[in-house]
């Protein structure tokens, strides 16, 4: 059976799975999966859980990354010709549904440079100096960043940047699983399937 928020709050305090060393004989992505419908509801409850692991019981200093601010924060920083942000450019670009600017999305969403975004973005995080641990990254909004990056693109991609030793990624999945194969929100099917442990009551 699939966890509920509160056995994941349960699950991170556990010292031995906040534990790096045991991790890393294992691949370090943990998916946790929840309804689409609860989607919202999950984002104000990954805030919660930032306060909560932040506490001296647990002395936890949780990344949280929302993919999709993420992209368009790349996007907006990224120059395009004589513009300074191309997402700028492509929302004024934007008319309507446009397969074109569709196409443009998925390929920047793709793109290596914006893995390493993601990647800078989590070692900015493990280098700053305070007295937490930092053993994990939260990433969601994939049912945002759909059709431009599937969440097996976006695992399979960054695995070269992924360093195990360092912290665990519990990514959050509006869908379900069964063994290695997703659907995103229960209806579409990735094309791949990718290395990954379910978060299960088991």
């Amino acid at each position: 059976m699939n966890m509920t928020v509160e056995e994941l709050y349960q699950k991170m305090e556990d010292k031995s799975f906040q534990d790096n060393s045991v991790g890393s004989m294992f691949y370090n992505v943990y998916i946790f999966q929840y309804p689409a419908e609860d989607e919202y509801e999950i984002y104000r409850q990954i805030d919660e859980f930032k306060v909560r692991l932040k506490r001296p019981s647990n002395n936890l200093d949780i990344l949280t990354l929302n993919i999709f601010d993420e992209f368009c924060a790349y996007l907006d920083k990224k120059p395009f010709g004589k513009n300074p942000s191309y997402l700028q450019y492509l929302l004024k670009k934007e008319i309507g549904n446009s397969p074109a600017i569709q196409e443009t999305l998925i390929r920047q969403a793709c793109d290596e440079k914006f893995f390493e975004w993601i990647d800078n973005l989590i070692r900015e995080h493990l280098n700053k100096e305070n007295e937490l641990t930092k053993s994990f990254v939260y990433l969601y909004g994939f049912g945002q960043m759909y059709p431009y990056l599937r969440t097996n693109t976006f695992l399979s991609n960054f695995e070269r940047f992924n360093n195990g030793e360092h912290y665990k990624i519990i990514v959050f999945y509006p869908g379900h699983a069964q063994k290695n194969s997703f659907s995103l929100f229960g209806v579409l099917k990735d094309d791949h399937t990718y290395r990954s442990i379910n978060l299960i009551n088991a």
